[in-house]
């Protein structure tokens, strides 16, 4: 039985199901939303994409994402930059700073720990942390990687290399769920997990 879809159609749907979460379905009815839209929306579509490609890059000195040289959050002088925040991926950033709650600064990994994977310490921004450890006055880095066996045993990798640097490590409360995902938890939670952090 022959497609009854054209080709760019069919073409457009296997690239939004590349997107993660996106399945089949979802990318279908996408691509066919694509082709109601005005030509000049479709366009300035593809160039906003295109141009976050282009001009988003990593902080040079916490690694979340930013169009300048250093973020906004690493620009603050009224953020404590004693503390450190050390998240997986940019969207935990996002996270915290809807609490309101915390003053510090972050560090993103870009990434957990998963030899089985083949994400080795050099695969991510640990080597970035360190160095910013070395060249500041950080006092406490706060472990707020994922609640599963990657972000338990990257905490636990991290802290072992700070702890002969004086510096406190803690590790966020377990108010969030084991197996939880940081970017889909409520403020409150967050707010408490920070509260409660322990040390390691």
């Amino acid at each position: 039985m022959a497609d009854c879809n054209a080709l760019p159609l069919v073409v457009l749907s296997e690239k939004f199901a590349q997107l993660p979460g996106i399945g089949m379905k979802t990318a279908q009815r996408l691509a066919y939303y694509v082709m109601t839209m005005d030509e000049k929306d479709v366009e300035d579509f593809a160039k906003a994409i295109v141009n976050a490609k282009k001009t988003v890059h990593s902080c040079s000195c916490c690694q979340n994402l930013t169009e300048l040289d250093i973020c906004p959050i690493c620009a603050d002088d009224s953020r404590d930059k004693s503390v450190i925040c050390v998240v997986e991926s940019p969207k935990d950033v996002t996270a915290f700073e809807r609490t309101r709650e915390y003053n510090g600064v972050y560090h993103v990994l870009h990434g957990l720990l998963s030899p089985m994977d083949g994400i080795t310490p050099d695969s991510i921004r640990i080597r970035e942390l360190l160095a910013r450890i070395n060249n500041g006055n950080v006092k406490e880095v706060i472990m707020a990687t994922n609640p599963t066996v990657e972000g338990d045993a990257t905490a636990m990798y991290i802290a072992a290399l700070l702890k002969p640097l004086g510096i406190t490590v803690s590790r966020l409360a377990f108010g969030l769920p084991v197996g939880g995902i940081l970017e889909y938890a409520d403020e409150v939670t967050l707010y408490k997990a920070l509260e409660n952090r322990n040390k390691m």
